[in-house]
């Protein structure tokens, strides 16, 4: 596991399948806004949730956010797109309504920057966004994160395109938390 003070990240289990799919992805309106690919009715049961744990080509790496000090399931991170040619990959994370607010956001950012820049070597990491999610582009602003675009208009979330933002990290620029050093 990777830790910090209050996270941890841990191999996604297959007991937290039921969990996130019912939180995170159920709930369209919120699903909408993290993912592109649109909603649709999927089982949790059966291999199908987005969720259920998978053998890894490279191209990913699939998380999830336990809260240290209960133990408790708080959500979903990953890294995505790892391009090993130009040693860079894309970041993302999700957290169960009762663990939003908490300043776990922020440390699952800085874990995944160690992940992508110590663990694997990485060059350089970068999140899109949409444009209001001001807790997400709070977190990576925490860790080093500078806004390098908008695309106007370019996300269809219920019944609407949003801007979205793009956030960039090269490694040589990653300051690590006080408590990773």
């Amino acid at each position: 596991m990777i830790q910090g003070p209050s996270t941890g990240l841990r191999a996604r289990l297959p007991e937290d399948v039921p969990v996130l799919h019912a939180e995170l992805y159920d709930d369209v309106a919120t699903r909408s806004r993290a993912d592109t690919r649109p909603w649709a009715p999927i089982a949790a049961a059966g291999g199908s949730s987005p969720y259920e744990p998978q053998a890894s080509d490279g191209a990913e790496a699939f998380f999830s956010v336990v809260d240290r000090t209960s133990g408790e399931l708080a959500g979903e991170a990953l890294l995505w797109g790892i391009d090993t040619h130009n040693r860079s990959a894309h970041l993302g994370m999700s957290l169960r309504p009762a663990f939003r607010g908490r300043g776990f956001g922020a440390e699952v950012v800085q874990l995944l920057c160690f992940y992508g820049f110590t663990v694997r070597g990485l060059h350089r990491l970068q999140l899109e966004t949409l444009a209001d999610n001001a807790p997400m582009i709070g977190a990576a602003r925490r860790a080093g994160f500078v806004p390098e675009g908008t695309l106007r208009r370019s996300a269809w979330v219920m019944g609407e395109y949003l801007d979205e933002v793009i956030l960039g990290l090269p490694a040589d620029e990653w300051k690590p938390a006080d408590w990773q050093r």
